[in-house]
């Protein structure tokens, strides 16, 4: 069962730009520890548009081997070009990894009927389970309920991430998709709505830092009580807005390492470290949440 708090992890670099996979393992360890239901290696907080192919399948993999069936894994399979995704699909089915996280294709913008093609034959490329993921703020497609619909019919398509933040979709996803697909809200800001409206859990960016408080908020929404679950994430709801004052994963890797769950907050281009004029506005929402940082 893959559900509840989910984290998309980020991919600790080196000063010189390579993957830092010491750091890669305390993160992995650190979110076990802390009760992470489950692990998204190499999505797009894991800088999945900068890692080459080779290197995104080794990141995947020394995931898949830090986390040692603890907890699940997902494994990052998006891509442009259905192709290269399935490419990236056939090397990780090997790998030991749960299910694969696949995003729209980007800037290409594929109709409906595109979308279908394109993930049809991607989950055709394997039979590990496959999450579509929606993201239009970042990929500029939007992939309409209807159209998940139209794919609840592949057999290993098991669910879809939703980060448009509309939580109407998840009646409308519900009734389309029935009650075994899984709905995952992509959306820190309202994914506490999003399972107490019937979502199964949440991809998260604000878990890198704060994965106890998170799950705390998750499982009192999964399981209704919405009255524990905003006061589970009372303290956390800052970050909401602070993690994103620039593109993800700028702050969140600029947090981590304040924390020292990373040895520095190494970024590829095109994007660059957190600016200077955004420290305070994390660093205030940081302290709010009670983060320790060095």
């Amino acid at each position: 069962m893959i559900n509840g708090s989910i984290v998309a992890l980020i991919t600790p670099m080196n000063s010189d730009g390579s993957v830092d996979y010491a750091s890669l393992e305390q993160l992995v360890e650190y979110h076990i520890q802390q009760g992470t239901d489950g692990i998204v290696a190499v999505g797009t907080t894991g800088e999945s548009a900068t890692l080459p192919m080779s290197e995104h399948i080794e990141v995947v993999s020394h995931t898949v081997k830090f986390a040692a069936g603890r907890v699940p894994v997902i494994g990052g399979n998006g891509a442009n070009a259905t192709a290269e995704a399935i490419e990236l699909t056939k090397a990780q089915s090997n790998l030991g990894v749960a299910a694969m996280l696949g995003v729209t294709p980007y800037y290409n913008k594929p109709t409906p009927n595109g979308l279908v093609a394109h993930y049809t034959a991607v989950a055709n490329a394997t039979d590990i389970p496959q999450i579509l993921y929606n993201v239009p703020g970042r990929t500029s497609v939007d992939m309409l309920p209807e159209t998940v619909a139209r794919l609840v019919e592949v057999p290993n398509i098991i669910g879809v991430k939703e980060a448009t933040g509309d939580l109407s979709r998840v009646k409308r996803l519900r009734e389309l998709c029935g009650n075994d697909f899984k709905l995952f809200s992509g959306d820190d800001a309202t994914a506490r709505e999003f399972m107490l409206l019937g979502g199964d859990g949440v991809i998260s960016v604000a878990n890198n830092i704060v994965p106890k408080e998170f799950k705390a908020m998750c499982r009192a929404a999964l399981s209704g009580d919405d009255k524990a679950a905003l006061a589970a994430e009372a303290d956390i709801v800052q970050l909401y807005t602070a993690l994103f004052c620039e593109a993800n994963p700028i702050p969140v890797k600029w947090a981590a390492h304040r924390m020292g769950l990373i040895k520095n907050g190494h970024i590829r281009l095109p994007l660059t470290e957190l600016s200077p004029e955004y420290h305070g506005l994390l660093l205030e929402a940081m302290k709010k949440a009670r983060i320790e940082v060095q």
